[in-house]
């Protein structure tokens, strides 16, 4: 009986291979810019105490108004973040790294005065921060192809899948 040795393909030695992880880096990015969004509506609201929230909620520190300076703040960097990453910046992705992280953390702070909507965005902040972790390579941060560059890609793409 003889074995068969199995080798990894030419460049898959444990490294993503180049070009993959387009969709998931993109699709982190549309959610830190809706969730940045979401951040400044409710940062907002927050300022000017709407009654959405919950009424005699208590903090750790601070008050609504403050939260609401806040979570407007990080909100304001998300959608600049996400917008650098659809560019294809480096650094604007380390960037969103650390903002979706701080988001995380004051939705933990936040939790007292909209509990679902915290826990929500806790839930989305995960889902993009692992979106712009995974793939985060420079080759898969470069500006997203259109035209023939697209066409270029797709055939480089679907000549190694055989």
């Amino acid at each position: 009986m003889t074995s068969a040795t199995t080798q990894p393909a030419s460049g898959a030695g444990g490294r993503h291979a180049e070009g993959r992880g387009y969709g998931l880096i993109l699709f982190a990015s549309v959610l830190l810019l809706v969730v940045g969004f979401f951040n400044l509506i409710y940062g907002i609201a927050a300022i000017a105490n709407s009654h959405v929230f919950t009424a005699n909620a208590h903090y750790v520190f601070g008050s609504l108004r403050t939260w609401g300076w806040i979570t407007l703040i990080i909100g304001a960097l998300q959608v600049l973040a996400a917008g650098g990453v659809m560019a294809g910046n480096q650094l604007a992705r380390r960037l969103a790294v650390a903002v979706v992280g701080l988001s995380a953390i004051d939705q933990m702070f936040f939790i007292p005065a909209y509990p679902s909507r915290s826990l929500m965005i806790i839930a989305v902040d995960v889902v993009a921060l692992y979106g712009l972790c995974a793939y985060g390579s420079r080759a898969n941060l470069a500006p997203w192809p259109r035209g023939a560059d697209w066409l270029r890609l797709q055939t480089a793409i679907s000549g190694r899948a055989r």
